[in-house]
């Protein structure tokens, strides 16, 4: 069977989730930290009692999901801290909260996973922060951020910005999503999923593996952006390396082809 073919012409804009969806503005009247009790408590029991089990259900019996490294996450449940990891799937909306339970985790996320109608409250109480629209809603944005942080919560983060299904390299990522890290001298987990080719029906969607490293920390002794870049470039190396070490199976190829 021959492999489906993605013809891709710029590595860090092109997205192919195939979603769709008519995004809404996110301004500064947007509410990124729900106060209301009622609120919170169905937040509680929609994360813990029916998204928890039936993600967990999903990724153990549809997915084949194995993790490598959980045990990391252990040695930061007494600080919040970030994940950065590469996007090639639908599921890395829920993922990384299989990687941290029971501490409960938060995704930096597109404007689209809040825009759907009737679903935004939902998508909000199972740990979305989505990026705004304008510049006084930033701040707001941030404070949600350190909130989160400082709540010893992980939050995670995905620098490619765009879903490549099944891609089986680590696309190029600025550093300013390093930001955060790097003010609150906190620890980062890189998070990076391969494929492993099925025993039987091979022609079949692969089934993921998480790599987690461990910790890495910011350096205090550098300038702002430089402590940034620093950051960046020791994650992106560790994301890399590992693809090399563990291999990724190529189940959909993409082929570059410059725009005409």
């Amino acid at each position: 069977m021959k492999k489906r073919i993605i013809y891709y012409s710029d590595l860090l804009h092109d997205d192919f989730a195939g979603t769709n969806i008519n995004t809404i503005e996110i301004g500064s009247d947007f509410t990124y930290i729900n106060k209301n009790p009622f609120w919170r408590l169905l937040s509680f029991i929609l994360y813990y009692f029916i998204a928890f089990p039936l993600i967990s259900l999903f990724c153990l019996i549809y997915l084949h999901l194995r993790v490598n490294n959980r045990k990391v996450v252990r040695k930061l449940r007494k600080t919040g801290y970030f994940i950065y990891a590469n996007h090639t799937g639908f599921y890395d909306a829920f993922t990384h909260s299989i990687i941290n339970f029971p501490k409960k985790s938060y995704v930096i996320a597109n404007r689209d996973a809040v825009s759907l109608r009737g679903l935004k409250q939902i998508v909000m109480m199972l740990g979305a922060l989505p990026i705004p629209t304008s510049i006084k809603a930033m701040k707001k944005f941030a404070e949600a951020v350190e909130v989160r942080w400082r709540e010893k919560k992980s939050i995670c983060i995905y620098p490619e910005a765009h879903i490549w299904p099944y891609y089986n390299k680590i696309r190029p990522f600025p550093a300013n999503s390093f930001r955060y890290p790097v003010k609150f001298n906190s620890p980062v987990i890189c998070m990076v999923t391969t494929y492993r080719k099925r025993k039987i029906f091979k022609s079949r969607r692969p089934y993921p593996t998480i790599h987690l490293s461990e910790p890495i920390y910011p350096n205090p002794n550098l300038p702002l952006k430089e402590a940034m870049q620093d950051l960046r470039d020791q994650v992106y190396n560790w994301m890399e390396n590992c693809l090399e070490v563990n291999g990724s199976y190529e189940y959909i190829r993409y082929v570059y082809q410059p725009k005409t």
